[in-house]
C-alpha cells in the first residue's frame, strides 16, 4: 500500500495545532500552527492558512500567510501566494506566484560548515610550513 495522504475539505476551518506523520492536502481553513516535520503538505488551490509551517516539503497552490519552514523544499506553484518568511534548503517560486517575505536556504549544517570552517582554523595558527600541506590532505 502507498503512502497515506489526507484530505482537508474546502468547507472544513481548524483553528488551532495540527500535527500529523501522514502527508497533507489541505482545502479548506487553518489558523494556528502545522507540523509535519517528515512528510509533505499540499494547500490545494482552495486553501486558506494563517499559520507558522513545519514540513518535509511544502507545495503551495492557495495561500499562505504565517513563516514556512521545510527540512527538503518549497515549492510555491502558478497562483500560489505566501506572505511570511521561508526557510528551506530548496526553494522554487513559479512565474505568476506571489510572495513577500525573506528566504534563507542555508543547507543543513551537519556536514558543509564545520568542515570548512576547521581547515581555515588550521591554516591560521601554523603560518608558512604545515598551512599549504594541510589543504593538499584535505583535498587528496
Amino acid at each position: 500500500m502507498e503512502k497515506d495522504i489526507v484530505n482537508i475539505g474546502k468547507s472544513v476551518v481548524i483553528k488551532g495545532e495540527l500535527n500529523g506523520s501522514e502527508d497533507l492536502t489541505i482545502e479548506g481553513h487553518v489558523e494556528g500552527t502545522i507540523q509535519l516535520k517528515e512528510h509533505v503538505l499540499t494547500i490545494g488551490p482552495n486553501g486558506r492558512i494563517k499559520a507558522q509551517v513545519f514540513a518535509k516539503s511544502v507545495i503551495v497552490l492557495g495561500e499562505v500567510q504565517g513563516n514556512v519552514t521545510a527540512s527538503d523544499k518549497v515549492d510555491i506553484r502558478d497562483n500560489g501566494s505566501v506572505d511570511g518568511d521561508i526557510v528551506a534548503p530548496r526553494v522554487a517560486i513559479a512565474e505568476g506566484a506571489h510572495f513577500r517575505g525573506s528566504v534563507d536556504m542555508q543547507r543543513k549544517a551537519g556536514a558543509a560548515q564545520p568542515q570548512a570552517a576547521k581547515p581555515a582554523q588550521a591554516a591560521a595558527p601554523q603560518p608558512a610550513a604545515a598551512a599549504p600541506a594541510a589543504p593538499q590532505r584535505v583535498g587528496a
